[in-house]
């Protein structure tokens, strides 16, 4: 399938490409699904579930990190120290601060 790129137009680009988005989309979701039947197969032939082999329970989800660090302003404000800096952190370290002297 050979498409001409630069005969269409840009409407017809951005349906293109809107329409490419959302064949992926389904695609992707066919080969979760794909995915997680065979995986769920696979463990069902060693006597597991899934949840058995992730260690959680029916209905549960992956725990949280814990917060590691409060605001001391707003203590409604944590960070666990894992992933982009919150802005209060970037803003009490360019002031000087030692972030250790956040930690919970």
């Amino acid at each position: 399938m050979n498409i001409d790129l630069d005969a269409m137009s840009r409407k017809d680009l951005r349906k293109l490409g809107k329409d490419v988005e959302k064949a992926l989309s389904t695609l992707e979701k066919r080969e979760r699904k794909a995915a997680l039947e065979a995986a769920e197969k696979a463990a069902a032939e060693h006597g597991f579930s899934l949840s058995d082999l992730a260690g959680l329970k029916k209905g549960q989800s992956k725990p949280k990190n814990p917060p590691k660090y409060r605001n001391p302003e707003d203590p409604e404000q944590t960070w666990s120290g894992r992933g982009r800096k919150p802005a209060w952190v970037n803003i009490a370290e360019a002031k000087g601060a030692d972030l250790e002297s956040y930690a919970i």
